[in-house]
């Protein structure tokens, strides 16, 4: 975030006369920082659902007559509902710089995830414009004796609508990453532009952002995605991000 600057206020006549110039004014301070701990019910909630599930594979099997059809595999249904548990995302990024991913639990607790991303932000807004973006992320199976979950994983090759784009990545929120999220504190969805200063588009340039609720929905150990919700009756932009080992 850019902060203005300041001139010292010295005169040349402080100078010629030899008395100290006035101290400049501080610089102003970035906006406290406010952001909570994510809470700790979803992991209690996960373990009474492994222990449910444990007790319902030991009943019987009993084979419907009939079946609904089923998608082909990779396919989600755009039609799907939310099953899976609901997540605050925020894609941001310098217009010529790389767009990175910060997922929250809510839009008021710190980042529970930050990807940087393997593309520019004004090539993701020209693929999002086209309706539909699947991002897949992907990474090699580790033994069995390693137990990283798939979003501790540290690099992923990553692919855009099929096409390879580079390594995505797993980074701790900087500085920048928490004042965005804490502007957008009160944002639960929407898209615009915030103040920036980057050193490739200097101090006038802005930051884009993009923020929607997400489902995550875990596969397997080896597999979790976060499809982008658009609000009810708004046919917009479609978004898909797969993580997955392979």
């Amino acid at each position: 975030m850019g902060e203005p600057r300041f001139s010292t206020g010295a005169s040349s006549d402080d100078h010629w006369h030899g008395r100290a110039p006035p101290s400049p004014p501080p610089p102003p301070s970035r906006q406290p920082l406010s952001l909570v701990q994510p809470s700790q019910r979803r992991r209690h909630k996960t373990k009474v659902f492994r222990v449910f599930r444990s007790v319902f594979r030991s009943l019987p099997i009993i084979s419907p007559v009939c079946k609904f059809p089923s998608l082909p595999m990779g396919i989600p249904d755009p039609h799907r509902t939310a099953s899976g548990a609901r997540m605050t995302g925020t894609l941001f990024g310098y217009r010529k710089g790389r767009v990175s991913l910060s997922m929250q639990e809510t839009s008021k607790c710190l980042p529970t995830l930050v990807v940087e991303l393997a593309m520019q932000t004004n090539v993701l807004q020209k693929e999002l414009s086209s309706g539909m973006v699947r991002i897949a992320l992907e990474c090699e199976k580790r033994p069995d004796k390693d137990r990283t979950k798939i979003l501790d994983e540290p690099l992923w090759t990553m692919y855009c609508n099929g096409k390879k784009s580079g390594y995505g990545v797993k980074r701790e929120a900087t500085e920048e990453d928490l004042n965005v999220m804490e502007l957008l504190k009160a944002v639960s969805m929407g898209a615009g532009v915030l103040p920036g200063n980057s050193d490739m588009e200097g101090p006038d340039g802005e930051l884009a952002y993009m923020r929607a609720h997400f489902e995550r929905v875990v596969g397997s150990k080896d597999s979790e995605t976060l499809y982008m919700l658009s609000p009810e009756g708004n046919n917009g932009p479609e978004l898909s991000i797969f993580f997955v080992r392979i």
